[in-house]
């Protein structure tokens, strides 16, 4: 029988596998490349290039995405209902303090950040302080906090850049055999790499699309994870299902919001009500809530 912690089990397994296949699905798409265009350095760039933006975005996301949604840190003596909420969940998950922030935006919504608990960060709007109450404020935070103790901003930001690089390859190869690239065969090979070049458009036109797909599907699958966590942490799951409630029904728009920062927040900001399960970061608020107010605890 299944339970919530075999669940989670299970959803960290599938996003370890997702991650996995991700990887071989990138290094098969450089090998393809430079194939296709009898040159290993496409590969070797490839492979520098995506080194460097995985280390740019181990060391400085948080800054970064700081940075975009304009958040200012605040201190104890500015907001200390807020700090000891903070503290008190961070001493019963067991994680350090992290650095607090504050977006002066009045819709509701919050996000954490950081490459691991010791550099981590929670963010939070205007909105979210003035909108909800204390309990709905104590599961949104544990929310946040689940993201940091499994290590979540730092998968979901290694696959960004691995649908970043994707892109990038994909629109290469395009822009290449545009201008006379691809592999001259002789009259025995010729057919085989007439083939190739095919496959190689449709690998082209397909692969930054299932790359982002591979990419929702593990924010969907955390985002499930770190609402299971936030409501074993306060032991009060109808908190965090009124607080998504809330947000999701306020239709303040969030004007820092952008699509490369919207999968951080633990509600869509962009709000686009008619797009489909599958193309959306996140799972239907609606079934978020139906399974809080279903867990037994």
């Amino acid at each position: 029988m299944a339970t919530l912690y075999t669940q989670k089990d299970k959803n960290i397994r599938k996003t370890w596998f997702l991650i996995f296949v991700f990887l071989v699905f990138i290094i098969g798409l450089g090998w393809f490349f430079s194939y296709q265009f009898q040159s290993p350095v496409i590969l070797v760039i490839a492979v520098i290039f995506s080194s460097l933006m995985s280390f740019i975005s181990y060391w400085y996301s948080d800054k970064i995405v700081l940075k975009m949604s304009k958040a200012k840190e605040i201190k104890h003596e500015e907001n200390p209902e807020l700090y000891h909420i903070v503290e008190n969940l961070c001493i019963t998950a067991g994680l350090p303090m992290p650095k607090i922030y504050i977006i002066e935006e009045m819709s509701p919504n919050a996000f954490a950040t950081g490459r691991n608990p010791e550099h981590a960060v929670v963010a939070v709007t205007r909105g979210l302080l003035e909108k909800l109450d204390r309990s709905e404020l104590e599961g949104v935070l544990a929310h946040e906090l689940s993201h940091i103790g499994n290590r979540d901003i730092l998968l979901q930001t290694v696959v960004v850049v691995l649908v970043g690089m994707v892109a990038l390859l994909s629109d290469f190869f395009v822009r290449w055999s545009f201008f006379g690239g691809g592999r001259k065969g002789n009259r025995e090979g010729g057919q085989l790499a007439g083939i190739m070049v095919i496959v190689g458009f449709v690998l082209a036109i397909l692969s930054p699309f299932i790359a982002t797909l591979i990419h929702m599907a593990i924010s969907r699958k955390r985002e499930f994870l770190a609402d299971a966590d936030g409501a074993l942490l306060t032991r009060y799951p109808e908190g965090l299902a009124s607080a998504l409630e809330k947000i999701s029904q306020d239709t303040t728009p969030l004007k820092v919001a952008n699509k490369a920062t919207a999968h951080l927040y633990i509600s869509n900001p962009l709000k686009k009500k008619k797009i489909r399960k599958i193309f959306s970061t996140h799972p239907p608020i609606e079934e978020r809530v139906n399974i809080l107010r279903g867990m037994k605890i």
